[in-house]
């Protein structure tokens, strides 16, 4: 009998069960470093730890989405081998800051599971935590994926789709404790532009674009430790859909982050994930773009130093973002768009 993972299959899944995923993870600076050089994110509280210091963080904190690959990856065995698709995000909150020596880990809970028409498939939603050496919880999410059936003549279980809230509400946001973000200083942080400088309806194109390379995903993925055969194996996915293997999903949402610095620079931490959609697949050789629309704008209880921005963060790719509608007359979204996110951000007042 073979001991090697083959993965779970869709109806493994049941509403209620509990994945205590392996294996936790060390983080370093070197992670940080990695993160830099692949995606060039230039945000100085990531940057410095004398920038950091000086708002009364103890060091610079690991970029916010560094921390969500490494605990995304960490379910990845669990729920994503069998995957067909990573749909969508919901209700994403980061509460803690995450520094280099932390050790991160991750568990999800089922909270919901569905057929497909076509028998083949299912979606399975999970809410996954992640934690550190502290069992503090850093984050936690909810997404769904669509999941192969072992067997499509197996019965459907009764439909279970999770009431999920269209935004994380603004007294959920946290801003770390003994931060000052008065003492930001525009000039080295690279923006002029503060929480009051931005209104609801304002759309920013980020104007540059970066082309993604085979090996510089596969190294983001593994980072991660993200085992999805549908990113690594040619051999298997040169057969499949696409005829290729798909750039991870992650690697979009911190390409269009790191973008989003021209226009964006003092949108200094994530707060929440309000949710997200990755349209369309992205391949090697194909170039990305980003824009961002300011959705609303919120004062923090108890805060005179910071504010937060609701921005919807788009990626497009081969196509610059420039004079195009994100959906055309009868809903469908613009061809070149792969990605559709909407979060929170903690911005200097």
């Amino acid at each position: 009998m073979s001991k090697t993972n083959l993965g779970n299959f869709f109806e493994d899944y049941a509403v209620g069960q509990v994945m205590e995923h392996a294996t936790p993870r060390t983080v370093t600076a070197a992670d940080q470093t990695l993160y830099t050089a692949l995606y060039g994110s230039r945000f100085a509280l990531q940057s410095s730890d004398e920038f950091a210091r000086t708002l009364g963080f103890p060091r610079a904190p690991l970029d916010d989405l560094l921390a969500f690959h490494i605990v995304f990856g960490k379910t990845v065995a669990d729920l994503s081998l069998n995957a067909v698709a990573n749909l969508g995000y919901a209700e994403g909150k980061f509460l803690r800051a995450v520094y280099s020596g932390d050790t991160l880990s991750a568990q999800s809970v089922v909270i919901g599971v569905k057929e497909n028409s076509s028998g083949k498939t299912g979606v399975v939603y999970v809410r996954t935590t992640g934690r550190n050496q502290r069992n503090e919880v850093v984050l936690s999410y909810v997404r769904w994926v669509m999941v192969r059936k072992r067997d499509s003549a197996s019965p459907a279980p009764d439909p279970v789709v999770p009431d999920l809230a269209s935004q994380v509400s603004v007294g959920d946001l946290a801003v770390p404790d003994g931060v000052d973000f008065s003492k930001w200083n525009d000039n080295l942080a690279g923006s002029p532009y503060r929480w009051g400088d931005y209104k609801v309806g304002e759309q920013i194109n980020h104007v540059d674009g970066m082309t993604v390379e085979e090996a510089e995903h596969q190294l983001a993925t593994r980072a991660y430790q993200n085992t999805a055969k549908v990113h690594f194996n040619q051999h298997t996915e040169g057969q499949g859909r696409f005829g290729r293997r798909l750039i991870y999903g992650g690697h979009v949402i911190s390409l269009a982050r790191a973008l989003s610095f021209n226009g964006l620079g003092n949108a200094a931490m994530l707060a929440a994930i309000n949710g997200g959609r990755h349209v369309a697949p992205l391949f090697a050789g194909e170039t990305v773009y980003a824009w961002s629309e300011i959705l609303d704008t919120a004062e923090l209880p108890g805060r005179t130093d910071c504010g937060a921005l609701r921005l919807r963060l788009v990626a497009t790719k081969d196509h610059v973002p420039d004079d195009f509608p994100l959906k055309d007359d009868a809903g469908k979204d613009h061809p070149s768009v792969i990605l559709d996110f909407d979060y929170w951000a903690i911005v200097p007042r």
